[in-house]
């Protein structure tokens, strides 16, 4: 019975840990572009460099393997995070363009992009304030 008991508690802590949250897309309060989800993808795979409006966008992202990450590749990009890496190293390969750049937290996202209207990123849901702009929810 202890051995059922563990097992049950070990399945459901994995179960828990590979659940999905919620993300949010955030850019810099000044920026007034309409954004879908169609045109954050083609930023976030490095079709366009520019926002609707015409101002540069430059994407960032949260560590690989991080629940917040891994929603925002299934829902926005419509990839498994191994689709994306691999999609990365075929570009990457063929001179085609470079993968997002990487920071460590939701923390570190929010104040970059809190302090440069080109960046675009992504947090947890209920991780932004009032410096930096939600414009998209999954």
């Amino acid at each position: 019975m202890k051995y059922f008991i563990a097992l049950v508690i070990l399945t459901s802590s994995f179960f828990a840990s590979t659940v999905s949250a919620e993300v949010e897309v955030i850019v810099h309060p000044s920026n007034g572009a309409a954004l879908d989800k169609d045109v954050v993808q083609r930023i976030y795979l490095g079709k366009t460099r520019a926002f609707p409006g015409g101002g540069e966008a430059v994407p960032i992202t949260l560590p690989e393997g991080s629940p917040a990450n891994a929603d925002f590749t299934q829902n926005f990009l419509a990839k498994s995070p191994k689709q994306l890496k691999s999609y990365w190293a075929k570009m990457v390969f063929t001179g085609k363009g470079t993968p997002p750049r990487e920071v460590a937290s939701a923390a570190e996202m929010v104040k970059l992009i809190a302090s440069n209207p080109s960046l675009i990123g992504f947090v947890p849901a209920g991780s932004a304030d009032g410096s930096v702009k939600v414009v998209l929810k999954n």
